[in-house]
This record gives structure tokens, C-alpha cells and sequence, in this order.
């Protein structure tokens, strides 16, 4: 059994973010978002894993390797023109072996994958598509299913008389490698448009997996600062490894905190960090990495990439701060704020919500 890992996408909801650096490797917490879904996969037994990437796939290359350093056999498939989401598993399928296990590369869940994998060997079927209930599904793309959670029926982007259930595309599925076999090679075509409903017209069995647990798009910046809040929470539940200086407050043991500083959980803060006398931290603050406030600084639900800084008296409230930004002193960054690597923000100016 090995998988693929869909992370070919430009991150285009994501920029000025993910303009420097690709959505796969965006830092979530204290590890690059993919890594989450390479632990899920470990969890199921599966450490052969195939990255289907076309946008700066140096970038993804240069964090992990062939994942040799944390267990894993890494693969790279490298899209030169963009497959969507059914011709980049096909583009893999020279890697596969008998089960492939895939993931959409901006998905984190905490789903049953081992017994996921289990009820599909036993079904016999030739793909499981693990499926999540939200509140407004008309937004998405429905997946009704039978009593015994055989899938019926695909409906895109239904009318609100059209709804007949909560259940959506998950972006996770089990599938009988064979059954690549019905995706046309070297073209673009859509797994859950064109492969999915062509399994169901040849007759094969496709099955549901309802998940009820944790599920999100990380793929705004609305979604990634709300995966941050939900991690810092401990609504998703994973070990960080930073010790606690104070309730849900977590310091790296290489980040210098002065005694005049004050933390504020729920906060991370991260190696390399230098924050100065009065300065104040969280709550929902993320110090991703190198990041330094200066006397009388505060950050509260934000997300700062590595290198960033933050001048005296400096403010940062509800925004995200790719690598190396610069926040002048007395400088206010409100809250919607999304700056790119290497934005500079002059002494005693504002952001208003949403720059």
C-alpha cells in the first residue's frame, strides 16, 4: 500500500503567502503542513509516499528530501503542465503498487485512516471516499450514499431543492490502483468529476466513510489561522512538543524569553525566538521560528513566519506574517492583515482589517 499526496496546487487563496513558498510547506505550528498528513499515513502503515507537485517543486523537494530523515520513502512526480486532480494519481501510478491511499495536500483531519483502510479491504469495493458533514453543503460538491454505504450519486454545486444530504467530498480516498487504468494518461481530468462517476456507471462499488471528527481546508487565511487557534486549543489534537512555561503556553527550549516579558496562552513560540522586557505574547499567537519583539510589542491571534520582527510598541492582532516582515515601532497591523515575505511596515503607520 503506498500513497499519493496532491500537491500541485499554486495556493493562489493563500498569497501573498504562498507566493515564495508553496501551500505543502507552509509552517503550521512547529512542522510543514504535509508532514501531518505523512504522520496520518504512518498511522495506517503507509511510509511509501509519492508527492504529485508542479508548482515550485524544488521548494517542496528542499524540506523533505526523499524522506530518509524522518522514516519515510519519498517520491517525487512532477506535473510540466497541470493534471487536475485525477491525471496527477494517474501520472504516479508507475510508483503504486496494489492499494493507494490518496490525500488532497491542504486537508487536516484527524480521520480513522487505519480502519478506513480496513472496512475497504473487506468491502471488496474498488474505492472508499472518506466523506464529512457540514452545516451549508450547497457550497460543495454533494455524495449521497445508500444504507449500506454503497455511493449512489455525485451532484456539483447543488440548488438549495436539489440538497439531499450534508455528506461532501472529503478529499480522501482508498482506491484499487487498477481502476487508474479508466483516467486517460498525460491530460487533465478530475478524479471526482470524471473518475469517481465513471466507476459508478462501469458498476464497480464505491464506498462512504462518514467522518465526524476533525476536518478543515487549511486553504485561506481565514481556514489557516483558524488551524492554528484549533492546534493552540487542542481542538486538533497534537503533541507539541515545546514545554509549557504556563497553561497552554509553549516556549521551545531554544527561544530566549526575557522575565519581563509575558505570555499569554494559548501561544507557540519557536526556536530562535527573542522576545524582549514587556513585550506580550498571545493569546492565539503563533511565533513560527527566528522571530524577534522588541520592548513593548505584543502579538495576539496571529501567525509570524520565521525572521519576522516587530519594532517597540509595535502591534499585531488577528493578521499573518510570511518570512522576514518588518513591523516598524509603534506600528499597527489589524486584524485580515496578510503580508508577504520581506513587506515592511513604517514606524507609527496602520493596516486596516483585511490589507
Amino acid at each position: 500500500m503506498k500513497s499519493v499526496i496532491l500537491a500541485g496546487g499554486e495556493g493562489t487563496r493563500l498569497r501573498p503567502l504562498t507566493l515564495q513558498l508553496p501551500k505543502p510547506v507552509v509552517p503550521v505550528l512547529d512542522r510543514p503542513f504535509l508532514q501531518y498528513q505523512l504522520d496520518l499515513l504512518a498511522s495506517a502503515g503507509v511510509r511509501d509516499v509519492v508527492f504529485s507537485v508542479a508548482y515550485q517543486p524544488d521548494r517542496v523537494r528542499r524540506v523533505f528530501g526523499d524522506g530518509s530523515a524522518i522514516g519515510r520513502n519519498i517520491i517525487y512526480a512532477i506535473e510540466d503542465t497541470p493534471l487536475g486532480t485525477g491525471g496527477a494519481v494517474r501520472n504516479a501510478w508507475p510508483h503504486l503498487d496494489d492499494l493507494t491511499v490518496v490525500f488532497n495536500g491542504d486537508v487536516l483531519t484527524d480521520v480513522d485512516l487505519p480502519k478506513v483502510v480496513a472496512d475497504h479491504r473487506a468491502s471488496g469495493a474498488t474505492a472508499t471516499i472518506v466523506l464529512y458533514p457540514v452545516p451549508n453543503p450547497a457550497a460543495y460538491g454533494l455524495v449521497e450514499f445508500d444504507g449500506s454505504s454503497r455511493v449512489t450519486r455525485f451532484l456539483e454545486k447543488p440548488k438549495p431543492e436539489e440538497i439531499t444530504t450534508d455528506t461532501i467530498n472529503a478529499g480522501i480516498y482508498v482506491l484499487d490502483s487498477r481502476a487508474l487504468e479508466l483516467i486517460p494518461p498525460g491530460v487533465s481530468h478530475s478524479i471526482e468529476r470524471g473518475f469517481f462517476p465513471a466507476l459508478l456507471q462501469r458498476g464497480d462499488l464505491v464506498r462512504a466513510h462518514v467522518h465526524r471528527g476533525y476536518w478543515i481546508d487549511i486553504g485561506t487565511p481565514e481556514k489557516y489561522l483558524q488551524v492554528h487557534a484549533d492546534l493552540l486549543d487542542g481542538r486538533f489534537p497534537h503533541a507539541i512538543a515545546a514545554p509549557e512555561r504556563g497553561p497552554r503556553a509553549f516556549v521551545d527550549a531554544a527561544a530566549s524569553v526575557s522575565d519581563g516579558a509575558r505570555l499569554e496562552g494559548p501561544c507557540y513560540v519557536g526556536p530562535g525566538c527573542r522576545i524582549e522586557q514587556g513585550a506580550v505574547v498571545g493569546p492565539g499567537a503563533v511565533l513560527t521560528r527566528d522571530v524577534a519583539l522588541a520592548s513593548g510589542a505584543r502579538v495576539e491571534s496571529s501567525v509570524l513566519w520565521a525572521g519576522c520582527t516587530l519594532g517597540p510598541e509595535a502591534r499585531v492582532r488577528g493578521a499573518l506574517l510570511a518570512s522576514k516582515v518588518a513591523v516598524g515601532a509603534h506600528a499597527q497591523v489589524g486584524p485580515g492583515a496578510c503580508l508577504g515575505e520581506d513587506a515592511r511596515i513604517p514606524d507609527h503607520s496602520r493596516l486596516c482589517a483585511g490589507a
